[in-house]
């Protein structure tokens, strides 16, 4: 291991959830408790509360009828108490407080937490009896509502940092007080405080609301399920038969990487497990190769990156999305498809590069455990084909994970890994800890959401996106881009797609409609209903609507119709099913561009992660990473500019095979090197291969494009051949 890797990341790889289940370590290993508490026996009894609580997640989804207040108090409760008694393992640092403190803390948060779902009722009894007054909250109200907002924030505080605790604080601040002293369109009325602990703890927007939901419904079952393949030996089989497809290529370690890490994506829905669990195999394999350890450790991390955009599961951000955009989540996921695979193929044409480049030779890795290929081959296959269909036929995401860990349970008994007793319960223990950190911080984010839902923020923030674009979509997605890598730099991925898709999905879907609307200007609006909405408009074009004008006259009428006006005239405009896809795009949008903190720098955890197991520097992997995931960012100019979501099934397979072209096309300038060295021919071709290949549903251009991007390809393996033969 490197010095130069981050601080303690030997010890953490070591230790990894994946690492320990495939060591077939004791079942208290899973909660290494024992160090942190220095009494026998306690980890045994945590596993024993953690295999319970898995449980309770399941049945709970499946056949127990809870209101949903109690459902996420009991989830939040749960996971606050593991975390607090799970203190020393979780935070960055090996100082914790006393064990008994620890033990106390984490009891009272999680009494606080069901407290306040069991006064609910008696709440609103005590304030109708009132009428008029505040929200009537009891001495014991107050002391259990400030305990669960202490307790969540410094919880957080400790997984984390200090970037979405001071948020929170600030959240609360702007409510209760701090809104009526700001200038200009951040000014906001204040609320009694009372007002805002209640909202904070009952609104749909609040702590155990939509978010908690989401994390109590759908988050952990898909992150128990993702733990029941890993101890089934699916993640086994998945490196062993990523070997056996991309093994004999010309730097088919890398290739082995990149399909490994798309597969095993599907298991972790997290880009830093996902460095860790296949980069151990991965990444030493690519050295043997002949690739640099900082280019080997930049493929990994970009690969694992992408496998929170690969379906099914796509992460813990694609559930936030269904809740946001009301959007069925297979809709999602079929849509989401062609996205990934053009993204693994973004990284693949890097690869290829790289190895013509640095003449790395055909290194047969294919020498596989054909044992492993057996025993994990039908838990792999046959609960992700099981999960995937219920998905796209429209089940909720939280039956299908269930019926897909009974169908693995039941399948594993006809493979050499039989799912038993120790082996679910390992399942169980594996699952509820990898959830800790996102259970506990969607709880917190909630408070955030609040805030801004209650203010009025996010409108607020739509509006200066809009306005600081001045009505460019390009400009936009930039700003949306430089805020992702920000948050990033002190927010998990998922904390900054919820805060993101919260402050500029809204924008750039009003900004996708307004295409819409400045075709109508043009062509002229003959509804008089409709078009005397624009009499409000303070634009000398808003008299010509009815006629019609130019594309430059609608592109200014459209700029200066007031953001309180432009709500209510796109809907009325521009058709439902369209307005729907706008809003898919723009937070498929926003969710791959929070992607990004993964692999650029300077705060790039994935690519630390992989520079700590290839002992090369970090911030020269995350320069490295962040080359190899461009995809990251030409995807979603895809979505904003072309039908790749919303399309028909032509529409979408055309911009998607073109868009390969372009793909490769800028990677080979940017590299300088394709099958060759650019040479003084090849250079123009690639330059506007790329462009035509790019250009939305334009056939003659795109095969134009295409063409002069392979006739680039063509001149620079010849080049190559002759200086080789030479």
């Amino acid at each position: 291991m490197s010095e130069s890797a981050p601080r303690g990341q030997d010890q953490a790889l070591s230790a990894s959830p994946q690492n320990v289940a495939r060591e077939g370590a004791p079942l208290s290993r899973l909660f290494d408790f024992d160090r942190a508490i220095k009494t026998p026996g306690l980890s045994t009894l945590i596993v024993a509360l953690s295999c319970l609580f898995g449980v309770w997640h399941i049945l709970t989804n499946l056949i127990l009828t809870e209101p949903g207040m109690w459902q996420n108090a009991i989830h939040f409760a749960g996971f606050a108490f593991l975390a607090a008694i799970s203190h020393p393992l979780l935070r960055r640092t090996s100082r914790g407080w006393p064990a008994a403190i620890e033990w106390a803390f984490g009891t009272l948060i999680a009494l606080s937490a069901l407290w306040i779902a069991y006064n609910e009722s008696g709440l609103y009894e005590r304030t109708l009896a009132k009428t008029g007054q505040e929200w009537q909250f009891s001495g014991l109200d107050w002391f259990t509502g400030i305990m669960v907002i202490v307790g969540a924030v410094e919880l957080t505080r400790r997984m984390t940092g200090w970037i979405i605790p001071s948020l929170v604080i600030l959240a609360l601040a702007y409510n209760a007080f701090l809104g009526e002293y700001l200038p200009g369109v951040f000014r906001a009325a204040s609320l009694p405080v009372s007002d805002v602990m209640f909202r904070s703890l009952y609104n749909d927007e609040g702590m155990f609301g939509i978010i908690t939901t989401i994390s109590s419904a759908n988050i952990t079952l898909f992150m128990i399920f993702g733990a029941f393949l890993v101890i089934s030996g699916a993640s086994d089989f998945v490196i062993e038969v990523a070997k056996v497809i991309a093994g004999r290529f010309r730097g088919g370690a890398a290739f082995v990487a990149v399909i490994a890490s798309a597969l095993t994506g599907t298991i972790s829905g997290s880009a830093v497990a996902n460095t860790a669990s296949t980069g151990v195999i991965t990444i030493p394999l690519m050295k043997s190769n002949g690739f640099q350890p900082k280019f080997a450790a930049g493929v990994e991390a970009s690969a694992s990156t992408g496998g929170q955009l690969m379906p099914p599961i796509m992460g813990a951000g694609a559930f936030v999305m269904v809740s946001y955009t009301g959007i069925r989540y297979g809709t999602i996921v079929l849509f989401s498809i062609v996205p990934a695979i053009l993204y693994f193929l973004s990284v693949a044409f890097v690869i290829r590069i790289e190895a013509m480049k640095s003449n790395i030779n055909v290194v047969d890795v294919t020498k596989v455990d054909r044992t492993k290929i057996a025993a994990g081959a039908l838990n792999f296959v046959l609960p992700l084909g099981v999960l995937t269909y219920l998905l796209v036929t429209g089940r909720t995401p939280s039956f299908a994970a269930c019926v897909a860990i009974a169908t693995l349970v039941a399948g594993s008994w006809l493979t050499p890994n039989k799912m038993g007793p120790e082996k679910i319960a390992r399942a169980l223990t594996l699952g509820i800890r990898t959830s800790i950190m996102t259970a506990v911080l969607l709880v917190t984010v909630g408070l955030i959401n609040n805030a801004v839902t209650t203010s009025g923020l996010a409108n607020t923030f739509a509006l200066m996106i809009a306005e600081w674009s001045q009505g460019s979509l390009i400009i936009a997605l930039v700003l949306v881009a430089l805020a992702s890598l920000v948050l990033g730099m002190g927010l998990p991925v998922t904390a900054a797609y919820i805060v993101l898709s919260i402050l500029s999905a809204p924008a750039i879907a009003g900004m996708l409609a307004d295409s819409i609307v400045v075709d109508l200007l043009a062509a002229g609006i003959s509804d008089p209903a409709k078009a005397a909405m624009f009499a409000l408009v303070d634009s000398p074009h808003a008299a010509k609507v009815a006629a019609g004008m130019s594309l430059a006259e609608a592109r200014q009428l459209v700029d200066a119709i007031p953001f309180e006006l432009a709500i209510v005239i796109r809907p009325a405009l521009v058709d439902t099913d369209l307005m729907t896809t706008f809003l898919l795009t723009a937070h498929l949008i926003v969710f791959w561009l929070s992607q990004d903190s993964n692999v650029t720098p300077p705060v790039c955890l994935a690519a630390f992660t992989a520079a700590g197991i290839a002992g090369s520097k970090p911030m020269a992997t995350g320069v490295s990473a962040w080359k190899i995931a461009k995809g990251l960012y030409i995807v979603p100019l895809l979505f904003a500019y072309t039908p790749l979501v919303g399309g028909t099934f032509a529409e979408i397979m055309q911009v998607g095979i073109f868009s390969l072209f372009g793909i490769y096309a800028l990677n080979a300038l940017i590299q300088r090197y394709a099958e060759g060295p650019l040479s003084v021919a090849s250079l123009p071709l690639l330059v506007a291969g790329a462009a035509l290949s790019f250009w939305p549903l334009a056939l003659s251009a795109n095969l134009l494009g295409a063409s002069m991007v392979t006739l680039a390809v063509i001149i620079t393996r010849r080049a190559s051949r002759q200086r080789v033969n030479n």
